[in-house]
């Protein structure tokens, strides 16, 4: 095991921690110590005292899924009978009510639906574009290889024919734990790691850029935590594609992993050593909609720098039992209240 006083005063000389580093102090270091690292280094990336956010709404586009994560309790199953696709009203009173709140984009995601051929997700970006002028978040990985799957398309035709029709980035979302092992446990049907890195790569390369996640605290070890910082970090350091990390906890009700939900003293440790680890990306957000507001004003503290979106809408994490929610005015006092100055921003970071 590394010596933690090595590793804190390597650290505190601004120099990159490897993964056994992050071990070390992931198992030995005291949590207000780790507070205070990650808080420095998000002063020496982000120096101005300001936390952001966005205004935008997660919209589901369907729910039917073929996927059967073990984690997720929104998804039909195909054969099911029940599940829906979005209609087109439907979708545009959302978009419309979004702009009206002052949202700048929408976080467009869904299942892995059989019943939709490719010719749907073109058609989708490409009525939302002539109808609205909005930043368009949205395709995880998973669902970009589903869709060249389905179309016996490359990753990149598939990518290249999505932004052509309007996408103008991509959500870290199907990340889950980028280790094969854990994968096949937990979302035995959705793509492998690889596949994940190469659909954020390949974005990146094509001019578009997106988000990374990290869902812990179900099947996965520390080990595998870092396995997965050190593949975020790695394709970040090829591409500097990656706008943010997310690190957010796994929500047990309703799912069909049994775990003991994950606490906030485990979720601030994960969150102060991706900050740490990531040193080459430059945002990291809280995730309130997992933690709640006291705990995220608290990863302010943590490495945080941002507070993610309002949410005006979000189904997936409701669906495991978890409901909270935070509009702009009080997003904005939260942050005022941790004494930082809230300023609502894009997907790109820049500040509006």
């Amino acid at each position: 095991m590394q010596n933690i006083d090595t590793v804190i005063e390597k650290i505190s000389r601004g120099e990159r921690i490897d993964s056994n580093e992050g071990l070390a102090l992931y198992h030995g270091a005291e949590l207000q110590k780790l507070s205070a690292l990650a808080n420095h280094k998000r002063f020496r990336l982000n120096p101005d005292r300001i936390i952001t956010y966005v205004i935008d709404r997660n919209i589901n586009y369907t729910d039917i899924c073929m996927s059967g994560c073990r984690f997720c309790a929104f998804y039909k199953k195909p054969d099911s009978g029940d599940g829906y696709v979005i209609p087109r009203e439907s979708l545009h009173h959302k978009i419309r009510e979004t702009i009206d709140l002052g949202g700048t984009q929408i976080l467009l995601q869904g299942g892995m639906n059989p019943n939709l051929d490719f010719s749907y997700y073109l058609d989708l970006l490409r009525d939302i574009k002539e109808n609205f002028r909005i930043h368009i978040h949205g395709f995880s990985p998973p669902e970009i290889a589903h869709m060249a799957k389905i179309s016996s398309m490359s990753i990149r035709s598939v990518i290249t024919e999505l932004k052509k029709a309007g996408l103008d980035s991509i959500p870290g979302g199907g990340a889950e734990i980028l280790c094969d092992d854990i994968r096949k446990k937990v979302s035995p049907n959705k793509c492998m790691a690889d596949t994940w890195l190469e659909v954020m790569e390949t974005a990146h390369e094509l001019g578009l850029k997106s988000s990374a996640t990290m869902m812990f605290g179900h099947l996965e070890s520390p080990e595998h935590i870092f396995e997965h910082l050190e593949k975020i970090r790695s394709l970040q350091e090829r591409t500097g594609g990656f706008t943010a990390f997310i690190p957010w906890t796994f929500q047990p009700t309703n799912t069909k992993i049994n775990r003991k939900k994950t606490g906030a003293v485990e979720y601030l440790r994960v969150l102060a050593l991706s900050r740490l680890y990531l040193d080459n990306v430059r945002n990291i957000q809280a995730s309130w909609v997992t933690q709640g507001d006291k705990i995220a004003q608290l990863a302010l503290f943590y490495g945080a720098n941002d507070m993610g979106s309002t949410m005006i809408e979000e189904n997936v994490v409701a669906s495991a039992g978890v409901n909270f929610m935070l509009p702009e005015k009080e997003l904005r006092r939260l942050i005022k209240k941790a004494g930082f100055e809230p300023r609502q921003r894009d997907c790109y970071y820049n500040l509006l």
